[in-house]
């Protein structure tokens, strides 16, 4: 998990968690268990995440990580998918009166180090001949505080953080988030190499929430569904098939995910949607059916 990060993975003051990455955490245990809330959540920095899974210390890491090739070859870790498709932005006060990133030009940017997010800045810039300063800070909450008192002028990171560091900050209505994106950030989960089957449990589960959303099993009508004579909705729910034991779970694995976390859509807009303070559009992440690139892999 994040250290906090409203809408992905936030703890309230009781120590309850919150958010996508939170949520596909909780599916993952529904399918294991059949209990969702049998989960052991770590708040870890943007440094200390891939030491974590590297060593051991967790299972899974779910907390908006993106999906790049060094991280899936060199450091030794497969990702399952995709949870959210996202791009790196900029957040600004509106007082500046700036319409592009380009604007930016001779700008001071805070980022968090040791995330994609710095890099790109730097590609980005250099690639269009802009001046900037660079302020890197070792976690979120030192990088929020420091837009915030004023000593930088943007602050950048992916735009479904910015919405969310924006409900952070003393006066959040002063501050803009940039339409424009410098990059491709898609965040999901990833486990370490070395257990096949561990990866293939991950992976679909991923998949089961998107192929629940799309056949229109939800965690409202989940008990009815399995009487469905749909071919694909029987062998997802599993009255067709073993294809939870060929996992590692019952074959209603997919019944107890639905029931107890719902699917992918229900997930995003607890979490994200229209209802939620953050309010973010689906986009890219509708199913593919609606113009989106969310596409579960089919259960046969």
């Amino acid at each position: 998990m994040t250290q906090g990060l409203p809408g992905f993975s936030n703890p309230d003051d009781k120590g309850n968690w919150t958010g996508i990455d939170v949520d596909f955490c909780r599916a993952v245990a529904a399918a294991i268990f059949g209990d969702a809330t049998k989960v052991k959540y770590s708040p870890l920095s943007a440094k200390d995440r891939f030491t974590a899974l590297q060593s051991g210390g967790i299972d899974v890491l779910s907390r908006n990580t993106t999906w790049t090739m060094s991280r899936d070859t060199t450091l030794g870790f497969n990702f399952a998918g995709v949870m959210y498709y996202d791009g790196q932005g900029f957040l600004v006060r509106k007082s500046l009166n700036l319409k592009s990133v380009k604007d930016l030009a001779g700008a001071s940017i805070c980022v968090q180090t040791v995330t994609t997010n710095e890099l790109n800045v730097g590609d980005y810039f250099r690639t269009n001949n802009l001046k900037y300063e660079l302020i890197a800070f070792a976690t979120i909450d030192e990088t929020v505080k420091a837009y915030d008192s004023g000593r930088c002028d943007a602050f950048t990171s992916d735009q479904s953080q910015l919405y969310s560091v924006r409900l952070k900050l003393t006066n959040a209505n002063d501050h803009v988030v940039l339409p424009e994106v410098i990059s491709k950030e898609p965040l999901g989960p990833l486990v370490r190499h070395g257990d096949d089957q561990w990866f293939d449990l991950i992976k679909w589960t991923y998949f089961a929430l998107l192929n629940a959303e799309e056949l229109g099993v939800t965690s409202k009508n989940v008990d009815e569904m399995v009487n469905s004579q749909n071919p694909e909705i029987k062998r997802l729910l599993g009255s067709d098939g073993k294809f939870g034991e060929a996992v590692g779970v019952p074959n209603d694995w997919v019944v107890k995910i639905v029931k107890q976390v719902g699917n992918y859509g229900e997930i995003f807009d607890r979490n994200l949607g229209p209802a939620t303070p953050l309010a973010i559009n689906r986009g890219l992440n509708k199913l593919w059916t609606q113009g989106g690139l969310q596409y579960g892999m089919p259960v046969r």
